[in-house]
């Protein structure tokens, strides 16, 4: 059992050492009816927890008596408190719950303090799990024993109950901090990847997305449709009505065109100035064109409201993909692209305000 008094050895290991990040990759606007980020996986895996009250504690011990008196105190400590008798079940519990403090004996039956920190470090979190090994093992050894296995603090059996309660407030402003970080970067994968105007993806999701679904659709059998977009006399707008009228112009349109987006499936991107792409998927030729004439007609129904006046809209479209038995294997998101735009283009000279479907995209237009 162990008592309440404690001789303590502290050190915090650089948190920046602990935080396991991957490649920032894709992000969407906040009317999308599809989330990019999570085509691409996220920068760091976000814990979506509110560190503002007191993170929940995992208690490890095989001394029942001891898991009772540590919870005790603790939870009066303003702390969510579980136990487990051992790391095994320790780890059980962290894979349904994840838990973001653990605090663990070092000597323990089925599985060890230590054998618990080397086995937490070397598995996959949704965040960071701060550990602090308290035992009776004290020894300069034992300390730098269980430091190495993965531990971020070491506390002996003779320190005070206050030591324990100023370790959990240091592990808690750690963890404060990491989640501070991660949503950081989160929001800086976001903005490269989001139209700052629109909150449409922009055209570097775009050319990484489009490539990747191409991919997936040919391998699944599954149809891609590519709708390239273009507001009618863009210019014109700019220079009546002035360019911050032209900006309300595009995030009107961004609005309009997302109510006819199916959630899960279909996204809309930026290209730049007045361009923009829809992808649909998993639609035959028809289903694609109806919910394009559903966009040009909701994009012009009505005029944009602006604070230069009221500004009528129309938009082009054209229409490309790749559709199983039908298109070639070998069509590039860039051949699909270049026949979109070769539609869109024959929208524009057919009078504007229309939709075109193009025809199989041939696989010779595909450059690489």
């Amino acid at each position: 059992m162990w008592p309440f008094t404690y001789w303590s050895v502290r050190t915090l290991a650089s948190e920046a050492d602990r935080v396991e990040s991957r490649l920032p990759t894709a992000t969407s606007g906040s009317d999308q009816p599809v989330d990019p980020l999570a085509d691409f996986g996220a920068t760091t895996q976000i814990l979506q927890v509110n560190l503002s009250g007191a993170p929940r504690v995992l208690l490890v011990d095989d001394d029942e008596l001891v898991l009772e008196r540590l919870a005790e105190l603790i939870r009066v400590a303003g702390f969510e408190v579980e136990t487990a008798p051992h790391g095994a079940a320790a780890l059980a519990y962290l894979q349904r719950s994840f838990t973001p403090i653990v605090i663990a004996d070092c000597r323990m039956p089925v599985m060890d303090g230590l054998s618990l920190c080397r086995e937490i470090r070397q598995s996959q979190w949704p965040g960071y799990i701060y550990i602090l090994l308290l035992t009776a093992q004290d020894s300069e050894e034992d300390i730098l024993a269980g430091l190495d296995a993965g531990a971020d603090d070491y506390l002996g059996k003779r320190a005070s109950s206050a030591q324990l309660l100023a370790r959990l407030r240091a592990a808690k402003r750690i963890l404060s901090l990491e989640h501070s970080l991660k949503q950081a970067l989160e929001e800086k994968r976001r903005l490269s990847l989001t139209d700052p105007l629109t909150g449409a993806a922009n055209r570097r999701y775009f050319l990484r997305r489009l490539g990747q679904q191409l991919a997936q659709a040919q391998q699944s059998g599954q149809r891609l449709w590519l709708c390239s977009l273009d507001l009618d006399h863009f210019k014109r707008i700019n220079d009546q009505y002035g360019h911050s009228a032209g900006d309300a112009v595009l995030q009107a349109l961004v609005q309009r065109v997302n109510r006819h987006l199916r959630s899960g499936s279909d996204w809309c991107a930026r290209l730049g100035g007045e361009e923009f792409v829809v992808i649909l998927s998993g639609l035959d030729g028809s289903q694609a064109y109806r919910i394009a004439q559903a966009i040009r007609t909701t994009v012009a129904e009505h005029p944009v409201r602006t604070s230069a006046g009221n500004i009528p809209l129309t938009v082009s479209i054209g229409i490309s993909g790749w559709q199983p038995g039908v298109s070639g294997a070998a069509v590039t998101a860039e051949a699909l692209l270049q026949e979109s735009d070769r539609a869109l283009y024959a929208s524009k000279e057919g009078g504007r305000n229309r939709v075109t479907l193009a025809g199989p995209v041939p696989q010779h237009r595909a450059t690489r």
